[in-house]
């Protein structure tokens, strides 16, 4: 009977460490006992009632709090269970942002005036993680989009791997040469329809030899689809190739 009350009496903070530590056992009671936390954060965020067997933003929640409990470092002088609302409401967030449900939901900043946590390095670090998380996501959607135009022209984002040059000023070279293409309308209008280089008419623009056109010509088609849509992580990559021709 004492050990069960000292083992209630222990803050939560110390159960976090003991299940970081790897007690799993732990870790189980803690999401159980929990439960309705979650279910109270979730609700604070869809506005209205959450049913934990039945809502998908319960299991989102249920899975955020478990990331919460892995990422949570005490040091940082906040407790776990303001850590872990503002978590779990960010990533309900999320979800119901990507599945476009309910636009009626809690804002971020509605979180953040709602929610005055202890320690303000706790809601720096909490922001961080979810704008990485949030960037991670951006990016792989746009790479996801990148690959499919790829295939308009007949690439791989496998192929490109390949076949893109091996050292830097090679990629230099080649990504200036997509610069080149992308600035004259009428070479890229020739790319947009043809869906290859025009390698005759690029010679005359270009200090490049046939022969190296043609063999990172899957590499410069590559980066003139970069240049002439909409993506952001991918230009950044580019950036300190074309610092010297813009």
């Amino acid at each position: 009977m004492m050990m069960t009350k000292q083992l209630t009496d222990t803050p939560i903070e110390e159960k976090i460490e003991a299940i970081q530590a790897g007690d799993i056992v732990l870790q189980n009671e803690i999401l159980q006992t929990y439960k309705p936390f979650i279910a109270k954060c979730v609700s604070e965020v869809c506005k209205r009632y959450i049913d934990p067997k039945k809502d998908d933003e319960f299991s989102v929640g249920l899975m955020a709090f478990n990331d919460a409990i892995f990422s949570y470092e005490q040091d940082k002088g906040s407790s776990f269970l303001s850590f872990a609302k503002l978590v779990v409401k960010r990533k309900v967030i999320d979800y119901i942002r990507y599945h476009q449900k309910r636009p009626n939901l809690l804002s971020l900043d509605e979180i953040n005036d709602a929610e005055q946590m202890e320690n303000p390095l706790v809601i720096a670090a909490a922001k961080e993680k979810h704008q990485i998380e949030a960037e991670n996501i951006k990016r792989k959607e746009e790479i996801a989009l990148f690959n499919e135009k790829l295939k308009t022209y007949r690439l791989t984002l496998e192929e490109l791997t390949k076949a893109s040059p091996k050292h830097r000023d090679a990629r230099e070279s080649a990504v200036q040469v997509a610069y080149i293409l992308y600035l004259d309308s009428e070479l890229s209008e020739y790319v947009y329809r043809k869906k290859k280089l025009p390698i005759k008419k690029l010679l005359k623009k270009v200090e490049v030899s046939k022969k190296t056109l043609e063999r990172n010509r899957k590499f410069i088609i590559a980066i003139f689809i970069v240049l002439s849509s909409e993506y952001a992580y991918l230009k950044d990559y580019l950036k300190d190739y074309l610092k010297d021709v813009e």
